[in-house]
């Protein structure tokens, strides 16, 4: 339903389109698409959509019919739901029909043979931009948007792996057309520029920022891939550099790291910029679980503080203000920024389960199993991204609660679990084929799983994001009573748990140890910490017995049956806890082991297959090789 919505005085409300439409005032809708994305970052997604129907009923108008096609892309990634997705396919369709009929038309087949001797024939490339009017170069921009929109929700929806490349080819012609535009755009400002000029003023800031967002995000989206599938793709000439990637996004703002406001205001923006806004956010705070080269939580914060001036109760930008917390070891404060994101919309539930799904992360940092069981619970009711990940975090969330109801509870959900697996392009989710595998040893070990909620918690790096003292004074506890009750069955595992289990658990243990003992010696770089935590003495010791208990780690892994992950990430972390102690050598080595792509296990032949979160693995010590490169922290 509608609500009254005043407009800020910033933003002046366009007056309405003039009809009938004609494609050579297509340009004169800019304003009016404008508007309406202000309106859904404001939280006011219904009146957006409102108004994007009211303005164009037919949808052939080129910025709204693609600008409508844009919010039906986010509502289907939202909810995931194959309807919504098929609508959202729908409509980016129908925004490219659109934008093709504004292109520039090729030539003939004559003149493009004949353009390869003769280059004034304009018939490629920046010549043939050049020679474009404003609205065919805006179209050529939509057109590559849309392609890239198509392409994104596509692969979310197909089920096997032809349709993903067919998918993925429209994603490469949408990279090289943003490649040609940013062509033109370079070499009309070099042109400015030998003449005295800043850049090239004839160009608008609408093009301007929408070739920024383009080159920006197809320069991250490359630089962050498996350094595999890279590999293939630069056999095809395409190769994404991360640093001309950020460069462009913060353009179209005006960022620098020396100022804490933008160059570029809200009167001079195009209307793409907050878009670039949002997808630097997105990096800085979400890619950095990823990789390290580029993350910089300074800038973030900037942007964050800026945009939340504007939009105060956009929900996007408030669950950029809880990540951020988040990335820092704020959970408390994380969790009222994920609340306030609830409340101020009720439009979109789906962005719900957005707030619902960094708050069980956020209650797992903060060691407070009920909190999070019942985000988990509300995620296996209402969202459909991955069932199975949120049947698993209730089941975790119940043992680790312990009531006799709860196990009852649990073991239904871990049955569930193998079940409810999805499949993206064909391809297994890797964190769902990880827990998958968790609720089959749990019913093979008769309903038992070892340190269940603080292993999920270290997958989603909620140890790493966890406040010291929770660490210390609840993680680590939980780990030393497991612990305990390994070293009395030491030398005569068959009398631990029936016989099951015991080197697992006794590798997950120590593995385990060694993260919340790593975390209260060297805090994660971006936290904030207080410096009255802990005394010298205490991180000496803590880093001592965390190198202690992953080598002990190593040594014993050719014992564990079913954890093999553990050796490859035990690998992974006693490599960045040696960069965090200055021994360089020694971390490059165990984080080689990693990349090596070798069985470690021994006899080798003890796992068949990969081993859990094989890839993701290999992209974060591909990361930390870069950082170490960079001594950037671990």
């Amino acid at each position: 339903m509608s609500t009254t919505y005043t407009v800020p005085p910033w933003l002046k409300e366009p007056s309405s389109p003039e009809v009938p439409y004609s494609a050579k005032k297509a340009l004169g809708d800019l304003n009016g698409i404008a508007y309406a994305l202000h309106l859904f970052l404001a939280s006011h997604m219904f009146e957006s959509e409102e108004y994007c129907n009211k303005s164009d009923p037919k949808k052939e108008r080129l910025y709204f019919a693609t600008g409508f096609g844009l919010i039906q892309c986010v509502k289907g990634l939202m909810s995931f739901e194959d309807v919504d997705l098929l609508a959202a396919i729908g409509h980016v369709k129908h925004g490219n029909a659109i934008a093709q009929q504004h292109r520039k038309r090729s030539a003939a087949l004559a003149t493009r043979i004949a353009g390869l001797v003769l280059s004034s024939l304009n018939t490629s490339g920046v010549n043939f931009i050049k020679s474009m009017t404003d609205i065919e170069r805006h179209a050529e921009l939509v057109y590559a948007e849309t392609l890239f929109e198509k392409a994104l929700v596509g692969i979310a929806y197909s089920g096997d792996w032809f349709a993903f490349i067919k998918e993925a080819l429209n994603m490469r012609t949408a990279f090289n057309t943003y490649r040609q535009l940013g062509r033109y755009l370079e070499e009309m400002d070099a042109a400015a520029q030998a003449v005295g000029k800043k850049e090239d003023t004839s160009i608008d800031a609408h093009f301007r920022s929408g070739v920024y967002l383009g080159v920006g995000m197809s320069n991250l989206i490359l630089s962050i891939m498996p350094s595999r599938l890279l590999a293939l793709i630069e056999l095809f000439g395409y190769k994404g550099d991360r640093h001309i990637g950020l460069q462009m996004l913060y353009k179209a703002g005006g960022w620098t790291k020396e100022a804490d406001e933008p160059a570029v205001g809200s009167a001079q923006e195009g209307v793409r910029r907050t878009i670039c806004d949002m997808a630097l956010i997105i990096f800085h705070l979400v890619f950095s679980a990823f990789t390290f080269e580029g993350i910089d939580m300074s800038m973030a914060e900037k942007i964050l503080n800026y945009n939340i001036k504007r939009y105060p109760n956009g929900v996007f930008f408030l669950f950029g203000q809880g990540r951020l917390k988040l990335c820092r070891s704020q959970p408390a404060e994380a969790l009222a920024y994920y609340q306030r994101a609830m409340e101020v919309q009720n439009q979109y539930r789906n962005l719900h389960h957005i707030s619902f799904w960094e708050m069980s992360v956020a209650n797992l940092a903060l060691w407070d199993i009920s909190a999070s069981l019942e985000c988990w619970r509300k995620l296996h009711a209402e969202a459909t991204w991955s069932k199975a990940t949120y049947a698993y975090g209730t089941a975790v969330c119940l043992l680790e609660l312990g009531t006799a109801e709860g196990r009852e509870e649990a073991t239904r959900l871990m049955h569930e679990v193998p079940e409810l697996r999805q499949r993206i392009a064909g391809k297994s989710i890797p964190l769902e084929k990880f827990i998958a595998r968790k609720a089959r040893k749990f019913t093979e070990q008769g309903g038992r799983l070892a340190l269940a909620g603080l292993e999920f918690a270290y997958v989603f790096l909620g140890i790493a994001h966890a406040p010291h003292a929770v660490v210390q004074a609840r993680m680590l506890p939980q780990v030393d009573a497991l612990l305990a009750r390994l070293d009395a069955c030491k030398g005569r595992p068959g009398e631990y748990e029936g016989g099951h289990g015991y080197w697992d658990d006794l590798c997950l243990a120590r593995f385990l140890q060694g993260i919340c003992l790593r975390y209260i010696a060297y805090p994660d770089p971006d936290a904030v910490v207080d410096g009255s935590d802990e005394p010298e003495s205490g991180k000496t010791d803590a880093q001592g017995r965390a190198a202690a208990a992953f080598e002990a780690n190593l040594r014993d892994a050719a014992n564990i049956q079913y954890d093999h992950y553990l050796l490859y990430y035990t690998h992974y972390e006693y490599g960045r806890l040696l960069a965090c102690q200055g021994d360089k050598e020694g971390a490059r080595r165990h984080l080689d082991l990693v990349m090596s792509g070798k069985a470690l296990e021994m006899p080798p032949a003890s796992r068949k297959g990969k081993y859990s979160m094989e890839s993701a693995l290999h992209i974060r010590t591909h990361a930390a090789l870069e950082a170490l490169e960079l001594n950037r922290r671990l």
